[in-house]
């Protein structure tokens, strides 16, 4: 299952109200549990290796977002499109400790190229933007544990 299906999934559940839905497909089996106006939580295991521990919703800790800019700062970024995590896990900028970062500041990116990966459960997902531009800030740092939504780039489409 590649990412932008899980990606609509979990979009899907948040908008339907659903408290729980299973998906197991031939090599994956996923589980997205909401409740108590959270963020949906997906537990994703591999089917071929049910003896891994599944992390339970009550055990994922909900970190308060401060917000990252004064009111005046938040006017200008207004006019920039904010590219979100599409799951939970940990964000990293470079594809190894000892490559170069995906994408710096001033870097123009098309629809499509890879802009960072996600580790979710020992897997890494590469996060592929959704639009074309030039990022503009990058909002999480590097090794840092992110949530589902939260933003990771600013992105000026002009």
């Amino acid at each position: 299952m590649k990412i932008k299906e899980i990606q609509n999934l979990i979009k899907f559940v948040a908008k339907s109200g659903a408290s729980e839905v299973k998906l197991e497909m031939q090599d994956v089996k996923i589980t997205i549990k909401t409740g108590d106006g959270s963020q949906p939580v997906v537990i994703h295991e591999p089917l071929t290796l049910p003896q891994q521990p599944v992390v339970s919703p009550t055990a994922v800790s909900h970190q308060a977002i401060s917000p990252l800019e004064t009111d005046s700062s938040n006017d200008e970024d207004a006019k920039y499109i904010t590219i979100k995590s599409p799951i939970i896990g940990t964000f990293y900028r470079k594809p190894a400790p000892d490559k170069p970062n995906f994408v710096e500041i001033g870097d123009t990116i098309s629809e499509g190229s890879v802009i960072c990966v996600i580790e979710a459960m020992k897997l890494f997902n590469d996060i592929e933007s959704e639009v074309s531009g030039k990022i503009i800030k990058v909002l999480v740092d590097d090794s840092s544990p992110v949530e589902f939504d939260q933003p990771l780039f600013l992105v000026d489409p002009s």
